[in-house]
């Protein structure tokens, strides 16, 4: 199965892809291109150190958001990927390419939808949220992507304890540790070993 992963800033979850492709935990995968919106992101460093392709397309190029999208749907689709992975991707998805890529994107998201989820949610927003909202239990969630916000079938989901004296940066580095280091990459392999199907709205999975 050919990957894309797509991502803005540090690539944490990108790198917890390659480790377990590399480890045998991912099976029968490959990143085929790492895609970034920030010239800057170290996730393009962390796909060249892996041999990985990376390329940047930025809004800030363009005249106009109709012609980044087209720019970067054609670019995606040179690459004949069988699943684009969302992995800290801070830019709206085309409308096309999820009518186009239908249940082949996926996205990582740091709580437990359908909580602190949504527009406006996300990075330290969401744990900022978490805790203000005093709650005792986090997590995060994988899911399929479609034309709303952290609205698209849940594949996966993991909980996290929230502890008395966090920080939003102490939970959001717990979250990523306990949470969606293991299960995006989990979501993968479900994947690419054709466990998952979408019924109704709902993620089945036969392993």
């Amino acid at each position: 199965m050919k990957i894309a992963v797509c991502v803005s800033g540090g690539g944490t979850n990108l790198q917890a892809i390659i480790d377990k492709i590399n480890s045998g935990e991912i099976h029968n995968t490959e990143i085929a291109v790492v895609i970034s919106n920030n010239k800057n992101a170290f996730a393009l460093e962390r796909a060249a150190k892996a041999g990985i392709e990376g390329v940047c397309i930025s809004p800030k190029d363009f005249a106009d958001r109709e012609s980044f999208n087209k720019a970067f749907l054609e670019k995606l689709d040179s690459y004949n990927v069988d699943l684009v992975v969302l992995a800290g991707f801070l830019v709206v998805i085309p409308p096309e390419m999820i009518r186009n890529y239908r249940n082949r994107i996926i996205n990582i998201h740091p709580s437990l939808i359908p909580s602190f989820c949504g527009t406006g949610y996300y990075g330290l927003k969401v744990h900022e949220g978490v805790l203000s909202r005093g709650v005792k239990v986090t997590g995060a969630t994988c899911h399929f992507v479609d034309e709303g916000t952290d609205t698209g079938p849940i594949i996966l989901q993991k909980a996290v304890e929230v502890k008395e004296d966090d920080t939003p940066e102490v939970l959001q580095r717990r979250v990523m540790e306990q949470a969606e280091w293991e299960i995006m990459p989990r979501a993968i392999d479900l994947i690419a070993r054709g466990c998952v199907t979408v019924e109704s709205g709902k993620v089945r999975i036969e392993e």
